[in-house]
């Protein structure tokens, strides 16, 4: 593969990433203290049940941002796949937040594209030639 694709692969998943947890993040916020939007049911009465649902697209947000200034190379692409095979296991080990909340294509798409991007990254790194370190 060759670096110039590698590099579009970070720049979409960073894209993917930035988007999706702006949204989400944004609907925790809603839910928790407006009463509004998907998860309003679950947080609206006890907001502080948000906390994690808030910390991790917040913190998927920063890996977006970190991704998308990242050069592309073999630990690069591991990163990314790290950063979607915890994604994409969330979203299928806690599938009921998107029947409760009534997005369950919401829950289709972005769990089929954090798979999608573990194939992408993985067979980036794969194909990435390993860094040499030069000993002084």
């Amino acid at each position: 593969m060759s670096n110039p694709t590698c590099a579009l692969i970070l720049r979409a998943n960073a894209i993917f990433l930035l988007f999706a947890s702006s949204a989400a993040f944004l609907a925790d916020i809603a839910g928790s203290f407006f009463a509004a939007g998907p998860v309003a049911s679950m947080f609206s009465k006890a907001p502080y049940l948000a906390i994690g649902s808030a910390e991790a697209h917040g913190l998927a947000f920063i890996l977006g941002v970190l991704l998308w200034r990242a050069v592309p190379g073999r630990q690069s692409h591991l990163t990314a796949a790290g950063i979607h095979i915890l994604l994409g296991s969330c979203n299928l080990l806690f599938w009921d937040v998107f029947v409760v909340g009534d997005v369950l294509a919401v829950g289709y798409v972005t769990t089929v594209l954090h798979w999608l991007f573990v194939a992408l990254q993985l067979t980036a790194a794969a194909s990435a030639a390993p860094r040499h370190v030069q000993q002084s």
